[in-house]
């Protein structure tokens, strides 16, 4: 007499498959541009119910303390800001990377321009360059007129990302236990979002 299968086999491997997709982490995305970060971090190959990214057009203790109220009123496992140093006050920049941490909100910081990420897909940078000369530089790696807002940075670079992580990862490595985050000019934490984000790709 053939043995019966045991009926709760596919049910269980069923269960383990939902469960893993459970284990998938949300995230709320803040950032200061409202165009810019979010049409590149939007682009991320992750599930729609995973992400959520917001261009508010604040900057700094403004952006963090937004991020504050809506991680207090949704269901987010990550909460990150994203903004650049650009010529805002030292001061102030510290205080929302303080704030953030205070509040467990990752902070993704660009100094001095979230282009900065971009040109690392391309070379290492370890010397302070103008708003302006990261155009004329990203323009000219990419090889048309670089322009803010562009649907189409994602794409353009996701082939390259690995060396930018690898390049930012350098930079901030050269600052080492000394870094000053306002001052150190250039460096970037974008990475380590970007880092997070692909751990939930599909």
């Amino acid at each position: 007499m053939p043995r019966k299968r045991k009926p709760d086999g596919k049910k269980r491997s069923l269960k383990r498959l939902v469960g893993a997709r459970n284990l998938r982490q949300r995230f709320l995305i803040v950032c200061e541009g409202e165009k810019t970060e979010p049409l590149y971090f939007n682009k991320f190959r992750v599930p729609k119910n995973v992400i959520k990214v917001i261009g508010i057009g604040a900057n700094t203790l403004g952006l963090v303390r937004t991020a504050i109220e809506l991680k207090q009123k949704g269901d987010y496992d990550q909460v990150w800001c994203v903004f650049d140093k650009n010529s805002f006050p030292a001061e102030s920049f510290n205080n929302a990377l303080s704030l953030a941490r205070q509040k467990g909100i990752g902070t993704a910081y660009s100094n001095e321009a979230f282009e900065l990420w971009y040109l690392l897909h391309f070379d290492y940078h370890n010397s302070a360059i103008t708003r302006d000369t990261y155009k004329f530089r990203l323009s000219e790696r990419l090889g048309f007129t670089y322009k803010k807002n562009n649907p189409d940075m994602y794409d353009l670079l996701e082939d390259k990302q690995e060396n930018a992580i690898r390049n930012a990862t350098r930079l901030l490595q050269e600052y080492g236990d000394q870094h000053r985050p306002a001052y150190d000019n250039p460096s970037t934490t974008v990475h380590i979002l970007v880092q997070s984000l692909n751990k939930v790709a599909v």
